[in-house]
């Protein structure tokens, strides 16, 4: 018997997956990236204004869940409960009665009217982060505001790289007129001035994300596309393309099972990158006002609470800091994931 154990074969996705293990800064950012969205998925129960449950009276209410009235925990009026309330606390703290907050006692909105401090106030015991200029936590503003930001990145990579992907294809496998006629309407759709319509359509339509992902997504197509393109154009002329056609297979099959399968290195390697670029075109928007409504937490209207308020400085540093540690996450995974991906690097 031989003694030179034969080698299992390793799957293509395993090598990837096994060079971009080794490195240790895009593996740690993916992990560090992924809790972090996992935290602000969990906002609510982490950074809200009312109690996760509570006991009174002998009864168990869930506030976060449901919306009880003043008149329900013994004040007089049938308005929402307002958990700040010293009343209110009062309440839960009497013999029997109990209740369970979540980790940090603000949401996103909330307005604290029993606060001691003017807005916006500095950091605290009861506000870690301090307040900004309308008197809402900071910490839940940023909390909202990351998961606004990953969720609006992700949905804006996704548009842009089925965008991208499709018309690539089209572009790069038919070739010839098709391509000729792709690249013009390219050229004429990139020159439009994106930040001139969206400054049109603030002014029409009501300020929401929706209507920012549509805009964007209508010129952050084009970039993939390209790339994909130029895959497509190298792929269709190799030998197991043409054994396809011999073989009967219509257009679609053709690229859906074979050349898109190995055209995806761009693709793959473009997500971190969009999404980073999608999460600044967000910020720049809030900034500018041209982005989600006021009442939305953001990080760019954080920001601009922070140029206009140089004296509160924990208001521009905080968001400063976590739009950072943010986008530097996302460049080391992409910087990861493109060199897994470079097929000249052994596992």
């Amino acid at each position: 018997m031989n003694e030179l154990a034969t080698a299992a074969p390793v799957s293509p996705g395993r090598r990837v997956w096994l060079r971009f293990k080794k490195n240790r800064r895009g593996y740690w950012s993916l992990i560090v990236f992924s809790i972090l969205v996992v935290i602000s998925l969990l906002a609510e129960v982490l950074s809200n204004d009312k109690p996760l449950v509570a006991k009174y009276n002998g009864e168990l209410v869930f506030p976060i869940l449901k919306t009880y009235s003043e008149k329900k925990f013994g004040g007089d009026f049938e308005s929402p409960a307002d958990y700040l309330d010293p009343f209110i606390r009062e309440q839960f703290e009497k013999d029997g009665n109990w209740a369970i907050y979540p980790l940090n006692r603000y949401h996103y909105d909330t307005l604290n009217y029993f606060a001691s401090s003017p807005n916006p106030a500095p950091p605290s015991a009861e506000n870690w982060l301090g307040t900004d200029d309308r008197g809402r936590d900071v910490v839940a503003r940023l909390l909202y505001g990351f998961r606004v930001s990953v969720l609006f990145g992700l949905a804006l990579t996704f548009t842009g790289v089925l965008l991208g992907l499709i018309t690539g294809a089209i572009q790069g496998y038919f070739a010839g007129k098709t391509d000729l006629f792709f690249q013009r309407f390219m050229e004429i759709w990139g020159a439009m001035p994106e930040l001139y319509l969206l400054i049109i359509f603030a002014s029409i339509f009501q300020p929401s994300i929706g209507l920012l992902l549509v805009l964007l997504s209508l010129f952050g197509w084009m970039s993939l596309s390209d790339y994909v393109r130029a895959d497509f154009l190298r792929n269709r002329n190799l030998e197991y393309v043409q054994a396809a056609r011999a073989l009967g297979l219509s257009n679609g099959q053709i690229i859906w099972r074979h050349v898109l399968p190995n055209s995806l290195t761009p693709v793959v390697t473009f997500l971190p990158f969009r999404m980073s670029g999608a999460i600044l075109a967000l910020t720049s928007l809030d900034f500018l006002g041209l982005g989600v409504p006021p009442s939305t937490a953001s990080l760019g209207e954080l920001l601009a609470q922070g140029k206009n308020n140089l004296d509160a400085w924990w208001i521009a540093l905080s968001t400063f800091v976590v739009l950072t540690m943010m986008l530097l996450l996302l460049t080391s995974i992409g910087d990861a994931l493109r060199n897994s991906l470079d097929v000249r690097r052994k596992a």
